[in-house]
């Protein structure tokens, strides 16, 4: 069986056979660190020249960073108000003004109407997925779950790539030492949601997973931590160890296996002696200014607004770090990594799914921090001169029900919704699409996940059409949708 990627247009590919590759992905070192290394097994690269693509103008992108709020947020009550409709649509909050004549957004994100001069939205973003794991799927892939619209209940294997695993695939070529990291959690509904690694492409080129420990406010790479009770010198004893055995065991003459075996083992004892990765998880570096800017927010309660152990954001695990998440990624990106996914919350529910009284949840618990760190993100990274060429993606799986339910909240609502970018080559100050009076239609210029999927694969320089072949053989291509080349300059 095989697996492959076209190089070309004209259909020319390397091929790596499943046997070589499955026996190229073992851990020599026992760390399991094959889902870490860029394997270099065939020089893969994508399609077609920018130029070929689009006549822009813009350099591709270096790196992006995807914001995932996890559960969506209400953009009725955050990008896209409605302050003319019914009551019972247009909800609690006022429209304020931001830098960008005409251009309003909540009251409640008072930090963000000051940056939207460096901000695009998009308000005609939809797809049809009502629940969160198939939804949340098409949202990080690009592509609808093979499922169908439905929650699962037992683990599945994932099937499409996530954005940076697919990235990584295609430019393992570069070897970029961290291709792809996520934080600080796997999020979840009832399983882990099967959207956040490799996919077909397979296990190694699922994202380095950093942790969040917030009893300390740090993070830890857990593949990367050496044992308890392990120091440097005795991994470097195993090493020796580890090369004189194979040294015993190998013949006078080397093979192209063995070669490719070798290097393999190398990169993986690289990441484990990386400085600049450690340096980048070390927050304690940043000032106590820099770390407050980001923002702290604060600890979980045990009882929510819909009583006892019942859902809402106050409940979210490690949320007194949703802030300090961004400052993390932002530190990814000066440690050179190209593209890094940020979860706001692990738990379903825990969340952004204000399905009971959606402008309290807004304003008290979910609104301030992403405001604040999202706001800083921009910000700083304009500041270290790093905007230009990052893209920032902030996002949810969908947003909520333009009339307000029973209960003061809006449920789902994938028909309509709103997203924000920045930096990369954006055109600040844009709106992009628009939604009917009501929130509840794309009025013009509708976009889809699989058109932010086709524009990100194009702002890295890659060609949405370059085919991937899953393990049956499959082709599928990058990315179904087309790229938004007018938002960017």
């Amino acid at each position: 069986m095989q697996f492959s990627v076209p190089l070309n247009q004209r259909g020319s590919r390397y091929e790596i056979s499943r046997r070589n590759a499955i026996q190229f992905c073992g851990s020599a070192v026992g760390l399991n660190l094959a889902g870490l290394i860029q394997a270099q097994v065939g020089q893969l690269l994508a399609g077609t020249s920018m130029d070929e693509m689009s006549s822009t103008s813009v350099k591709p992108l270096k790196s992006c960073i995807i914001v995932f709020y996890y559960g969506g947020p209400s953009h009725l009550d955050t990008y896209d108000l409605k302050p003319h409709a019914p009551a019972d649509i247009r909800g609690e909050f006022q429209p304020i003004a931001t830098t960008v004549p005409g251009l309003f957004v909540s009251e409640h994100l008072p930090r963000m109407s000051r940056v939207m001069h460096k901000v695009a939205i998009i308000r005609s973003m939809h797809h049809n997925n009502r629940l969160h794991d198939s939804a949340s799927t098409e949202a990080l892939t690009g592509r609808p779950s093979p499922n169908g619209d439905r929650e699962e209940f037992a683990p599945i294997s994932q099937f499409y790539p996530c954005f940076g695993s697919a990235l990584s695939y295609l430019r393992q070529n570069l070897s970029i030492q961290i291709p792809h990291v996520a934080l600080p959690f796997v999020f979840h509904n009832v399983i882990d949601t099967p959207c956040q690694g490799g996919g077909f492409l397979g296990t190694k080129f699922d994202p380095l997973q950093i942790s969040v420990d917030v009893e300390s406010n740090s993070y830890r790479a857990g593949a990367l931590s050496l044992p308890e009770g392990h120091t440097r010198a005795l991994l470097t004893d195993r090493r020796r160890l580890l090369e004189t055995l194979e040294l015993a065991g190998t013949t006078s003459r080397s093979t192209a296996l063995g070669e490719q075996w070798k290097m393999f083992c190398d990169r993986a004892y690289q990441l484990l002696e990386s400085e600049t990765l450690r340096r980048a998880l070390d927050l304690s570096v940043e000032s106590p200014q820099m770390r407050d800017r980001y923002g702290f927010g604060p600890a979980p309660l045990t009882v929510g607004e819909g009583g006892g152990g019942g859902n809402g954001a106050e409940l979210g695990v490690a949320r007194e770090m949703r802030g300090q998440n961004l400052l993390l990624a932002r530190r990814m990106v000066e440690a050179g990594v190209p593209f890094v996914n940020v979860y706001d919350f692990r738990q379903q529910g825990q969340n952004w799914d204000s399905h009971f009284k959606n402008f309290n949840q807004h304003k008290t618990h979910l609104l301030p921090l992403a405001d604040q760190s999202l706001s800083a993100l921009i910000e700083d990274l304009d500041d270290r001169g790093l905007l230009d060429t990052t893209l920032v993606v902030a996002m949810g799986e969908f947003g909520r029900t333009p009339k307000i339910n029973a209960d003061g909240g809006r449920d789902h609502w994938p028909d309509c919704y709103s997203l924000l970018l920045a930096g990369g080559g954006i055109r600040g100050g844009t709106v992009y699409g628009a939604s009917d009076s009501l929130g509840a239609f794309p009025a013009s210029d509708p976009v889809t996940p699989a058109d932010l999927a086709a524009t990100i694969y194009w702002r890295f320089g890659l060609n949405p059409e370059t085919e991937l072949h899953d393990l049956t053989g499959r082709p599928n291509r990058l990315a179904e949708g087309r790229p938004i080349t007018s938002l960017f300059s």
